[in-house]
């Protein structure tokens, strides 16, 4: 069993009721592709795409999905509409299977004298310091002991939204005045952390998506001065993207992936769009494991990504 257990009948609930608004989406766009027609054949595939691109699955993994279909009608010669939900669940989840990359679903910490750390990007209204909180608890429930960096220094809304969660979730929050040294504050967490013998630090850096080159320097500095306290941090370069905002998404994966080497995607925002399939292009485009999804406000309604629940969410 991985640190934060098993996925119970609790979570799936949770997950079901957290994509209910793509799933409802995406089976009515079905039933229409579907309607007055027996078997699939190229117009039902036709409309099958549009309703794959305009749920947000994306362009290239879209026509993936497509050609999948087209070698099973091939195949199979015959093909009826009424088993074109349970279809497209199988190729889906076998195409992200696939895919699949080292990262995705539960793990352990690996052992180490150090922290396990944590450093977590993204632009300002994702959602990324909700999922710094949620994530803090998530660790402290599994009894872990955790810290937390507030390195995102040019908002002073940011440093006190995150002081916010670290009382809430009751763990040591690290910060410095509005404007310092997003280094310095990640070098004094990390510093801490090792003194108080904690398990987990999880850093805030800043939510902008400026000049790419700035970025590039400002994230490396961050890196390298963590260097000098725990070696080979962080284990973790996590980028929160906000679910809701579909192609969006895509483009921010990209500017991010460009600019440090983003190990782990976190999409959050699930339950309150259409737009969820983004999760299974992200996970297919950028071979970056998504390791964790937003579908609630709650402070549970952080999940560890099992990309097979997760289809059998939205197809089931």
């Amino acid at each position: 069993m991985g640190l934060f257990g098993r996925f119970t009948k609790e979570k799936k609930e949770n997950l079901d009721k957290g994509l209910a608004k793509t799933k409802e989406s995406v089976f009515k766009k079905l039933t229409r592709a579907v309607a007055g027609r027996s078997k699939v054949d190229d117009s039902v595939l036709d409309e099958l795409e549009e309703v794959l691109i305009t749920s947000d699955v994306g362009v290239d993994t879209t026509l993936k999905i497509i050609e999948r279909i087209e070698e099973r009608v091939t195949r199979d010669k015959f093909l009826s509409t009424s088993e074109l939900n349970s279809i497209l669940k199988e190729e889906i989840a076998d195409l992200l299977s696939e895919n699949e990359v080292e990262g995705e679903g539960d793990f352990e910490l690996p052992k180490s004298d150090n922290p396990y750390v944590i450093m977590v990007v993204g632009v300002n209204g994702v959602g990324k310091t909700t999922t710094i909180g949620k994530l803090a608890y998530k660790f402290k429930a599994a009894g872990k002991k955790v810290v937390l960096g507030a390195a995102d220094t040019f908002r002073a809304a940011a440093i006190d939204q995150l002081q916010v969660w670290a009382d809430r979730v009751d763990v040591p929050l690290v910060r410095q005045e509005m404007g310092s040294d997003p280094a310095s504050v990640a070098f004094d967490t990390l510093s801490s952390a090792k003194s108080q013998g904690a398990d987990v630090v999880i850093i805030d850096t800043a939510g902008r998506l400026h000049n790419k080159v700035n970025l590039m320097n400002e994230l490396t500095k961050v890196k390298k001065v963590m260097q000098k306290v725990v070696p080979d941090t962080p284990n973790e370069i996590i980028l929160v993207l906000d679910g809701s905002t579909g192609q969006n998404a895509f483009e921010q994966a990209k500017e991010f992936t460009k600019a440090t080497e983003v190990n782990a995607l976190v999409i959050t925002k699930l339950d309150g769009t259409a737009k969820g399939g983004v999760v299974i292009g992200v996970s297919d485009q950028f071979k970056i494991p998504v390791k964790y999804i937003g579908i609630g406000e709650g402070i549970d309604d952080l999940q560890v990504f099992n990309r097979n629940e997760f289809v059998d969410s939205l197809f089931n």
